[in-house]
């Protein structure tokens, strides 16, 4: 696999390797050892599945005192997914990072706990899977509207 940090501190691209021939591909989505080889050391406690259309626009969220981290992959179609840093005391404060993520190239993306996060939907339809290192609470969900230049919590 290839690993691409990017400009936010832990953010980072993964591109597995693929093994196709004319029956079709093989991948391995996630490997804990390999993982744990490039900086990923965190303990997944629960994966998500989402289904959007062509032009759904999720997040930006994120949990307050309870923060997640994600490994995220989409598995049908396209999406632009994005990263935010909303960590006041950090020098990429209010910086972000996106990536096109779709079935084709099986790229993922690992964003640790501390990070906005959300993606829009390209295709006409997409599935979104993402681990998760904190259970999901609602009563500590937030977020930021994706083009508000001036609000950050």
């Amino acid at each position: 696999m290839n690993v691409i940090q990017t400009k936010l501190e832990g953010v980072i691209v993964i591109e597995p390797k693929l093994f196709g021939d004319q029956r079709g591909f093989f991948v391995e989505s996630y490997n804990q050892r390999r993982y744990e080889e490039n900086g990923i050391l965190d303990t997944f406690v629960q994966d998500n599945h989402s289904r959007s259309a062509k032009g759904v626009l999720r997040g930006l969220h994120f949990q307050k005192q309870k923060p997640q981290g994600k490994l995220i992959q989409v598995t049908h179609g396209e999406v632009f997914d994005v990263a935010v840093d909303v960590n006041p005391k950090s020098k990429t404060f209010s910086q972000w990072v996106g990536v096109k993520l779709n079935s084709a190239n099986h790229t993922q993306v690992y964003i640790p706990p501390g990070y906005a996060h959300g993606f829009v939907v390209l295709s006409e339809s997409a599935d979104f899977h993402y681990k998760c290192t904190e259970f999901y609470d609602p009563a500590d969900e937030t977020g930021i509207i994706w083009n508000d230049e001036t609000t950050m919590p």
